[in-house]
């Protein structure tokens, strides 16, 4: 088999299931609260335990990353993905499945970014940006079968049997990651104090501090809405059915495949044309904003605001790439786990932080529709100021 086939496919694979194991809740959210008599803050803290996982192993799986490669470290949490997502088939309590799903979120914590690892290791640096966008299209299809194709299932299968046979599918994925080739990370020279020395260092940077914020408020924002939030928007604000609502998000995802797919093909010839790659990251994430406060004071067409939204999302993620650019190669599972514990922090502040602010408003006499606009209204200030600060950070540099 050719061998960018061989170390691309199966971490393609990985981030495909990863990003239909967190997206999944968005579509069974009706179940669960029918099911478990659950409150929106408590919808969005099952939820988020996900990313609350996720975030919180960042930071040691860079170390753990940049010390034994990509391919033991994804393979063995791949494992552990499967047993939560068994746990979250077979639990009847909100602390079984939080419990569940905070496992899953461990489990997967590494399919992004072992791939990135692993294509860094393989793979010239002139490629890391298209071949970063590559996986992210993966996990595009994951988002995309995260919407109507996974309604369709629920009626046949039940939410439970849907996560048993994720399961499975997780186990068999561990194995043929485990199985493509080994590379050493070439860095074993390095004391694991030395690693973390290291991992200080880029979290006291500049650099760091300009790219972090944004990609809290603004990737992780539209991870929180992606992965729960749009659905109900759009039924209590927009007046969805369940299933207009999943077509709304399958519009999106599929943008954000689209996306992913023209970064891949197009950002080093855009780059050879003198288009940089942050000055698309720029135009996508002020686009982003705008779009969503459209969607908020529901100014222009429904599902072309949600589909500009998946489109701009995808650009988001050429942070990455930039940012461990200012940094050597031998950092770069730690540069890249650590803003990424940016993004799923933000998702995570902002998914509880809905569900908390649409209840705590609700109780105060507020009807729920406007409870939902100021939630929003929130996320799109916050995003503002966080754009804002990125640009200063380019004038300062």
């Amino acid at each position: 088999m050719n061998p960018w086939l061989r170390i691309f496919t199966p971490f393609a694979v990985g981030y495909f299931l990863s990003y239909l194991l967190r997206n999944v809740n968005a579509v069974i959210a009706p179940e669960l609260t029918r099911e478990l008599a659950l409150s929106a803050a408590d919808l969005g803290l099952l939820t988020s335990a996900y990313l609350l996982a996720f975030g919180a192993f960042q930071l040691p799986l860079g170390v753990l990353l940049d010390r034994y490669g990509p391919r033991k470290v994804e393979a063995g949490l791949l494992l552990i993905a499967a047993f939560g997502a068994t746990v979250f088939a077979l639990s009847d309590s909100l602390a079984g499945l939080a419990g569940g799903r905070a496992l899953i979120g461990l489990g997967v914590s590494a399919c992004l970014m072992a791939s990135f690892k692993a294509f860094s290791l393989w793979f010239p640096a002139e490629r890391q940006a298209s071949l970063n966008a590559a996986v992210m299209a993966a996990g595009g299809l994951g988002a995309l079968t995260a919407t109507t194709p996974l309604g369709w299932a629920l009626p046949v299968f039940g939410w439970r049997g849907i996560f048993v046979a994720v399961a499975a599918l997780v186990v068999l994925v561990a194995g043929l990651i485990f199985a493509t080739p080994e590379r050493p990370p070439g860095n074993h020279r390095e004391t694991l104090g030395e690693q973390f020395a290291a991992l200080g260092g880029i979290l006291k940077s500049r650099v760091f501090w300009r790219f972090a914020p944004q990609t809290a408020a603004v990737v992780g924002g539209f991870m929180a809405l992606q992965g729960l939030w749009a659905v109900p928007w759009l039924m209590q604000v927009g007046a969805c059915t369940r299933d207009q609502a999943a077509f709304h998000l399958l519009l999106t995802s599929g943008a954000m495949l689209i996306g992913f797919l023209s970064i891949a093909a197009f950002v080093v010839r855009l780059k050879h044309m003198g288009v940089h790659p942050e000055a698309i990251l720029k135009a996508g994430m002020g686009v982003g904003i705008g779009t969503l406060l459209l969607i908020l004071l529901d100014i222009g067409p429904s599902h072309l605001l949600w589909f500009v939204l998946g489109l701009v999302f995808s650009v988001g993620n050429l942070a990455y790439a930039l940012l461990a650019a200012h940094f050597p190669r031998e950092l770069s599972g730690r540069v890249n786990t650590a803003l990424n514990l940016g993004a799923f922090l933000g998702a995570f502040g902002i998914q509880w932080g809905i569900g908390a602010l649409v209840d705590a408003l609700g109780a105060s006499g507020i009807p729920t529709v406007e409870a939902y606009r100021w939630a929003f209204g929130a996320l799109v200030a916050v995003q503002a100021a966080s754009y804002g600060w990125f640009l200063l950070g380019a004038r300062r540099q």
